[in-house]
């Protein structure tokens, strides 16, 4: 396993593989990243990402099985592995703790504390 440091956009691609569960093949990874964040890496970016959260362990893979549609290719599936679980919930309560450790902060009329 390499570090276990857990960069932001990692963070994302990790937890949408969560959030897609049994469904999170790059493309679905991408989409739902698009909807839930606004942002629309290149499919090179999400793989670098997910080659990283491989190599770190945090994230395993299986191929789903060849079908007509995709000209008999096959998915890759992603799924987090407990180390994968274990950072996610590392980087939730590192960043829960420095908001509750800001002092009282307003943006725009809404308080942050």
């Amino acid at each position: 396993m390499k570090g276990t440091y857990l960069g932001e956009f990692e963070e994302l691609v990790l937890l949408v593989i969560g959030v897609l569960n049994d469904n999170a093949y790059s493309i679905s990874i991408k989409e739902e990243l698009k909807e839930r964040t606004g942002r629309n890496p290149s499919i090179g970016a999400l793989h670098s990402a997910l080659n990283r959260l491989a190599e770190k362990g945090f994230i395993s893979s299986k191929e789903g099985g060849a079908t007509k549609a995709r000209g008999g290719r096959r998915k890759r599936f992603y799924t987090i592995t407990s180390a994968g679980r274990a950072a996610a919930r590392e980087a939730h309560d590192l960043r829960t703790g420095l908001y509750q450790a800001l002092p009282s902060l307003s943006f725009k009329g809404l308080s942050l504390v």
